[in-house]
C-alpha cells in the first residue's frame, strides 16, 4: 500500500485517518450550513467548524453533484472559482485544500491559484486530469464513474467499480473513492451495503481509499431514520469502514466523524510493513482474488488466502473419525474437542472436501453440504 504525499500531509496506512470536511459555493448544494457565498464568512466557517474541530483536508464544490441539477460547463465552474480561491487564501488555520470538479481546466486553474489536491468526482472521464494533476505533483481523489462528464458516480454494478476506477489510469498520487451513495435511479441501496460489505477488496489497489458515506441512505435505511437523525449511523459506519481500510472519510460531521474514524484505526488489525513485505488485509477469498488480480498472480492463489473455521457439534463417533479422514486427504484440519470439534481450513481446501464423493456416513454428508453452503 503506497502512501499518497498530500501537500505534505500523509495519507496511508500507519498513518492517522484523515477527515475531509466539505464546503460549497454553489448555492444549489443542499447542506446549507455548508453554502457560503462570501469568502469571509466561507474562511470562518472552514476554520471554526471544519480545522478547528479537525479536518485535515478541505473539499470546495463549485457545483452540486446531485443528478437533479443540470451539469455546469468548465467555464460556468471557473466562473465560481473566484471565490473558492480567495477563501482558501483568507483560512487562518492549516488545512489541505482540494477543488472538487470533473474537468481538467478547472482543476489546472484551482492548483496553480493555491489549491493542494483535486477530487474528481467523474474518475478522470476528462482523459486530461491525470497530465493536469501529474504535471503539478498534485494528490487526487478519483471517483468510480461512467465515462460521461454528465454522470458522476453512475455506477451500479461492484464489480463494475473496478472497471471505472481504471479508466485512464491512475497517478502517482491516486486516492481511489468506491462512490457511495444514489448517483443513478438505478442503482440500489442493496448495491451500496455490497460495496461497503467489500470494502478491503479496493485496497487491491494498492491505493488509499476514500469513503464518502456521511447521512448516506443506504446507512439510514437500515435504522429507519431521516438525514437530520442519521448522524450515529454515520459515525458506526466510519469505525468500521476505517476498521476495513478506509484512509480519508468526507463529511459534514468533522468532529464527531473524527472521533469514530480514530476508534476504528485503533481497533484495526496490526500488519507486518516493511520495505520488502506487506502483510495484506486478506479476509475473503473474493478480496485475494482483487490483489492477485492487481499483482498480476495466477487467480487461483485466491482460494489459499482466506482460512475458516467451523464448529461442529452433536455428530457421532462415525461421522467425526469420518470427518477428519476427509480433512487431512483434502489440507484441512479436525481436532476433536470435549464439547465441540473444529474444522479449520482455507476455501479452496474446504470446497474441495465438501465436495468428495467418498461419504459414506449420512451425518458427516449433512456437516460437509452445510460448509458447502456457506462457501457459495
Amino acid at each position: 500500500m503506497r502512501t499518497v504525499d498530500a501537500a505534505g500531509l500523509e495519507i496511508g496506512d500507519d498513518r492517522p485517518p484523515r477527515i475531509m470536511g466539505v464546503l460549497n459555493v454553489s448555492s444549489e448544494s443542499p447542506y446549507k450550513p455548508s453554502v457560503f457565498d462570501d469568502p469571509g464568512e466561507a474562511a470562518e466557517y472552514v476554520d471554526e467548524h471544519l480545522v478547528d474541530e479537525g479536518a485535515d483536508i478541505v473539499d470546495v464544490g463549485l457545483e452540486s453533484a446531485n443528478k437533479k441539477f443540470e451539469v455546469l460547463s468548465a467555464q460556468e465552474e471557473l466562473d465560481r472559482l473566484d471565490t473558492a480561491v480567495e477563501t482558501v487564501h483568507s483560512v487562518s488555520g492549516d488545512a489541505v485544500f482540494s477543488i472538487e470538479t470533473r474537468y481538467h481546466e478547472v482543476a489546472a486553474e484551482a492548483l496553480d491559484r493555491g489549491f493542494d489536491m483535486v477530487n474528481d468526482i467523474c474518475g478522470f472521464a476528462d482523459p486530461e486530469m491525470p497530465r493536469v494533476c501529474d504535471e503539478r505533483d498534485a494528490a487526487v481523489a478519483k471517483m468510480a464513474s461512467p465515462p460521461d462528464l454528465e454522470r458522476p458516480g453512475a455506477v451500479e454494478a461492484v464489480d463494475d467499480i473496478y472497471d471505472a476506477l481504471e479508466l485512464n489510469g491512475l497517478t502517482d498520487k491516486t486516492i481511489v473513492d468506491p462512490a457511495f451513495g444514489g448517483w443513478s435511479e438505478e442503482k440500489t441501496l442493496a448495491q451500496d451495503r455490497e460495496t461497503f460489505e467489500r470494502l478491503r477488496e479496493f485496497r487491491g489497489y494498492g491505493r488509499p481509499i476514500l469513503v464518502s458515506i456521511n447521512r448516506k441512505n443506504f446507512l439510514r435505511d437500515i435504522a429507519g431514520r431521516d438525514t437530520e437523525e442519521a448522524l450515529p449511523v454515520s459515525l458506526a459506519a466510519t469505525s468500521m469502514a476505517v476498521e476495513r481500510g478506509a484512509h480519508v472519510v468526507r463529511t459534514h460531521d468533522v468532529a464527531e466523524t473524527r472521533d469514530a474514524a480514530l476508534v476504528g484505526h485503533r481497533f484495526a488489525r496490526d500488519r507486518v510493513h516493511t520495505p520488502t513485505v506487506e502483510e495484506l488485509d486478506v479476509t475473503t477469498t473474493g478480496e485475494a482474488e482483487r490483489h492477485a488480480a492487481e499483482s498480476g498472480v495466477d487467480a487461483d492463489v485466491a482460494g489459499h488466502a482466506a482460512v475458516r473455521t467451523f464448529a461442529v457439534e452433536g455428530l457421532p463417533e462415525d461421522a467425526r473419525g469420518e470427518l477428519a479422514t476427509l480433512a487431512a486427504e483434502s489440507g484441512c484440519h479436525y481436532a476433536r474437542g470435549e464439547t465441540a470439534d473444529l474444522l479449520v481450513g482455507t476455501d479452496a481446501a474446504l470446497a474441495t472436501m465438501a465436495s468428495t464423493s467418498d461419504r459414506t456416513d449420512p451425518a458427516a454428508g449433512g456437516a460437509l453440504d452445510d460448509v458447502a453452503s456457506a462457501l457459495d
